[in-house]
C-alpha cells in the first residue's frame, strides 16, 4: 500500500496503527517529518519549530524540521476552527506501546489475572510526560480511537493503534489525568460505528450517563491491615458465618428519597450490624448498572464501583470501616450473565466478543440478558481479573456467585431445540465448569481466608468440594432445598403441618454432601412471593411467633446463616428497590423490635456458642433426638462440637399449643440450662418457659439413659445447654 493511500486510510478513520503515519519519522536528508492528525483545527504549529502545513483536503498537518532540533515529543499548538481558540498539546503518537509483550501474551492465554492494571485507563508517567494511557480488546475492527470532552468527542483525532494480532489497541494521550469522560469509537469490519464505555473502565458516569472516567491509582491508605493478616488464616469451615443481606439503595433513604452515600452508610448500617451480631455484610451487586430496578444484577461497568452512593475510594473506606468493626464485606458478583445495552459490552465490535455468537449459547431468553463466551481466552480473562480486582483493589472478603445453576446446564430454562449440546452430547457446559473451577482456584489461591459462594438451585454434585477432587470449588453452596422446605412447611396452617413433617427432616437426607449456608435471601420477599412475615399463617401474633420459631430453626439447623435486610424486624410488606425498608415499625411496635432483638441473641448465641457453628459441614455435629412426632410438630436435636461440653439441646414446637409434660431424651446427666427462649415477653412471646436449671432424670427415652420433661411454648424453640 502506498503512503498516499495509507494517508487517505488514516484520514477517513480506517488506519489500524497511525503511529507509522503520525508523530516523528526520520526523512533520508537529516530532517524529521512531524505529522499530526488534527480534525478540530483551522491550523497548527510545532512550538519552537514553525508552522505546520495542512495536507490538502485531509486534516493532517506536517512540518519538516532538522532532526537535531525536533524534541522527543513536540508540542503542538493548533486553532480551533470557526472560533479560532488556541489550544496546545504533546503529540501522542510520539510514544512506545505502555502494555508489555508479556502483557498481551498472557491476556491471550486467559492467565493474566491482573490484566485490569494495563486494559482499561490509566493516568501515568511515560518518558516524564503526565498523561493517560487507553488500552481496550477489540480484536477485527477497522479502527478504535479514544473519544471524549477532550477532544469533543470526534472519533477522527485520537485514533489507536492494535498492537499485533493481540486485539488489543493502545493509545497514550499526554496531558490527561483523572476525571475525564470518555468512551472508546469503534468501526467494524462493515464500515458501522459505535460508542462504547470502556469495558475495564474503574469509574462511569451516573444513569442515565453512560460513559465512562478515567481515574487515576488510588491513594487511599488502608488501615486494616490487623484484619487482613487475621483472615489469611481464618477458619471458615469451623467460624460462625451469620450474613446480613443489603441492597444499599433502599436499605435507608435520606428524607428527600435519595441514596446514602457511603459515608451515611457506614454511619449507619455498620453500628446496626454490629448490634445485631452479624459476622458479614453481602452486598447485592455494587459494579455499575444503567437501571435501578434490575437491582445491579445487570452489569454495565465491571470494574466501576456504582456512582450511586460516592466513588471507589469512598466504597473502600467503607469496607474498612467495616473491617475495623470485626465485619467482613462479600458482594454479589454477576459472571453469568450481562445486559443488551448498546454502549456496553454486547455486540462489542459490531460483532458478538464477549457473548457466544449462537443465541442457542449466548443468550437468555427468559432474562433478555446475554452469556459470556467462556470458551474465548479474552472473555475468560475479563472474568478472572474482575474477581481478583474485587478482592485485591477493595479487600473485599468473599464472592456470592449469582446465578450459578444457569451457567452450569446448556438447556437451562430452554425448550428443545433451543439449546446446543457439548462436544460429548450432553447438557452440562463444560467451558463454564471450567471457568468456575479455575475462578475458585484462583481466588482461594491468591487470598486466602476469603470465601465463594454459589447460587445453585439443582442437585450438581460437588458444588463446595475442591477442585483437584473433582469439585467446583466454592466454599460454600446456597442451600435452596432447605429454603423451599422450610417455606413450605411454613406457610401450612399449623394444624396441616403434621402431614408435611418431611419438610423439615428431608434436608438432614443429603446436609453433608455439601458446605451449605442457610438463605432467606431478597428473592424470598418480591415478585409477590410476599414478605417473611406475611408469609406466616394465623393472625398477628401467630404470625409473629411463626417467624420467630422459623429464625431459631435456621440457627438450629446445620449451616452458616444469611438474612435478608427487613427480615430481622418483620417487615410487612414485600422489598421495593425504589424505597427504604419500613423503619418506623421497629422504632414504634414492640412485637417488632422484640423479633429484632431475637436476631440480635440468635447472632450472639450462635457465635458463642461452638456447639451451633463448630461442626457445621460434617454429620458430627448434628444428632436427632427425635425427629418423628409428626403428630406435635415438634422436633428435638443436639448440635455437637469436639467437646461435649459444648453440645446444644434445641427443642420446637412448631404449633400454636403449649406441650406439657413433653419428654425428649438427654445424652447425659446433668443440669439443663436455658441459653434462649424465642417465647419469652422480651421477643413479644407468650413468656411460656419449662424454667432454667432442670435436671434430668434416669428415665430412658428414644434411646438415651437420660431424659427430661418440658413444657414447650407454643410456636417456640428452646436453646439448652446441659451442665453435668
Amino acid at each position: 500500500m502506498t503512503e498516499s493511500e495509507q494517508l487517505r486510510r488514516l484520514n477517513e478513520g480506517r488506519h489500524h496503527d497511525p503511529h507509522t503515519l503520525l508523530g516523528c519519522h526520520p526523512c533520508a536528508d537529516g530532517e524529521t517529518l512531524i505529522r499530526a492528525i488534527l480534525p478540530l483545527a483551522e491550523s497548527a504549529a510545532v512550538a519552537g519549530l514553525g508552522s505546520m502545513q495542512r495536507v490538502p483536503d485531509t486534516d493532517l498537518f506536517e512540518l519538516r524540521a532538522d532532526s537535531a532540533s525536533v524534541p522527543a515529543h513536540p508540542l503542538i499548538e493548533w486553532q480551533e476552527k470557526h472560533t479560532a481558540s488556541p489550544h496546545s498539546d504533546i503529540l501522542p503518537y510520539t510514544f512506545l506501546p505502555v502494555p508489555g509483550e508479556l502483557d498481551l501474551d498472557l491476556f491471550a492465554c486467559g492467565r493474566h489475572f491482573h490484566a485490569y492494571r494495563f486494559l482499561g485507563a490509566h493516568p501515568t508517567c511515560v518518558d516524564g510526560v503526565d498523561g493517560c494511557a487507553f488500552a481496550v480488546w477489540a480484536p477485527g475492527v477497522e479502527r478504535v480511537s479514544v473519544v471524549g470532552d477532550f477532544n469533543a468527542w470526534h472519533g477522527l483525532a485520537h485514533p489507536m493503534r492494535v498492537l499485533g494480532d493481540s486485539g488489543v489497541w493502545e493509545l497514550f494521550i499526554p496531558g490527561l489525568g483523572g476525571g475525564e469522560n470518555y468512551k472508546f469509537e469503534i468501526r467494524n469490519r462493515h464500515g458501522g460505528i459505535a460508542l462504547k464505555c470502556d469495558p475495564y473502565g474503574r469509574a462511569m458516569g451516573l444513569r442515565p450517563e453512560s460513559h465512562s472516567i478515567t481515574l487515576g491509582d488510588s491513594d487511599f491508605v488502608w488501615q486494616d491491615t490487623q484484619w487482613m493478616e487475621k483472615r489469611a488464616g481464618f477458619d471458615w469451615q469451623h467460624a460462625p458465618i451469620s450474613v446480613y443481606e443489603v441492597h444499599p439503595g433502599s436499605w435507608r433513604r435520606r428524607d428527600d428519597g435519595s441514596f446514602l452515600s457511603w459515608t451515611e452508610l457506614a454511619d449507619q448500617l455498620i453500628p446496626y450490624v454490629s448490634h445485631l451480631n452479624y459476622t458479614h455484610i453481602e452486598l447485592m451487586p455494587v459494579s455499575e448498572h444503567p437501571l435501578d430496578e434490575s437491582w445491579g444484577y445487570q452489569v454495565s461497568g465491571y470494574f466501576a464501583p456504582t456512582s450511586r452512593y460516592g466513588t471507589a475510594d469512598d466504597f473502600r473506606a467503607f469496607v474498612e470501616r467495616c473491617h475495623q468493626a470485626g465485619i467482613g464485606v462479600i458482594i454479589d458478583w454477576v459472571p453469568g450473565h450481562f445486559p443488551k445495552d448498546e454502549f456496553a459490552l454486547a455486540r462489542f465490535t459490531g460483532e458478538p466478543l464477549y457473548e457466544h455468537a449462537d443465541p442457542r449459547k449466548g443468550e437468555h431468553r427468559d432474562w433478555g440478558t446475554l452469556i459470556f463466551d467462556y470458551d474465548r481466552n479474552e472473555v475468560r480473562n475479563f472474568l478472572l481479573t474482575n474477581a481478583v480486582y474485587w478482592l485485591e483493589e477493595f479487600h473485599i472478603d468473599g464472592l456470592r456467585v449469582d446465578a450459578v445453576a444457569s451457567m452450569l446446564y446448556l438447556d437451562y430454562s430452554r425448550e428443545d431445540g433451543d439449546w446446543l449440546p457439548n462436544r460429548y452430547g450432553g447438557r452440562e457446559n463444560l467451558e463454564a465448569i471450567a471457568f468456575l473451577r479455575e475462578m475458585n482456584q484462583i481466588v482461594h489461591g491468591l487470598f486466602p481466608g476469603a470465601v465463594t459462594f454459589a447460587e445453585e438451585s439443582t442437585a450438581w454434585p460437588m458444588v463446595s468440594r475442591p477442585v483437584e477432587l473433582g469439585g467446583l470449588g466454592f466454599s460454600m453452596k446456597w442451600n435452596m432445598g432447605w429454603m423451599n422446605d422450610t417455606l413450605t412447611y411454613f406457610q401450612e396452617d399449623p394444624i396441616h403441618r403434621k402431614y408435611h413433617h418431611n419438610k423439615l427432616t428431608f434436608s438432614q437426607i443429603y446436609a453433608w454432601t455439601e458446605n451449605f449456608i442457610l438463605p432467606f435471601s431478597h428473592d424470598e420477599v418480591v415478585h409477590l412471593k410476599r414478605s417473611m412475615l406475611s408469609k406466616m399463617p394465623g393472625d398477628d401474633w401467630q404470625k409473629f411467633a411463626n417467624l420467630r420459631v422459623l429464625f431459631a430453626w435456621q440457627y438450629a439447623h446445620p449451616g452458616k446463616k444469611l438474612q435478608f435486610m427487613g427480615n430481622e424486624f418483620g417487615q410487612w410488606s414485600e422489598w421495593n428497590v425504589k424505597t427504604a425498608l419500613s423503619w418506623e415499625l421497629p422504632d414504634s411496635n414492640p412485637r417488632h423490635t422484640g423479633l429484632q432483638q431475637l436476631t440480635r441473641d440468635l447472632n450472639t448465641l450462635y457465635r458463642e456458642q461452638p456447639g451451633l457453628h463448630y461442626l457445621d459441614f460434617v454429620s458430627e455435629g448434628f444428632r436427632w433426638i427425635d425427629c418423628d412426632d409428626c403428630d406435635q410438630s415438634v422436633v428435638s436435636l443436639i448440635r455437637q462440637s469436639e467437646d461435649e461440653q459444648d453440645d446444644i439441646v434445641v427443642v420446637l414446637n412448631f404449633t400454636p399449643v403449649v406441650r406439657e409434660n413433653y419428654r425428649i431424651g438427654i445424652p447425659s446427666a446433668g443440669t439443663l440450662h436455658e441459653l434462649l427462649n424465642t417465647d419469652a415477653t422480651i421477643y413479644g412471646g407468650s413468656g411460656v418457659s419449662p424454667g432454667d436449671n432442670l435436671p434430668t432424670e434416669p428415665v430412658p427415652w428414644g434411646g438415651f439413659e437420660q431424659s427430661v420433661s418440658l413444657s414447650l411454648p407454643p410456636l417456640g424453640a428452646l436453646f439448652y445447654k446441659v451442665r453435668t
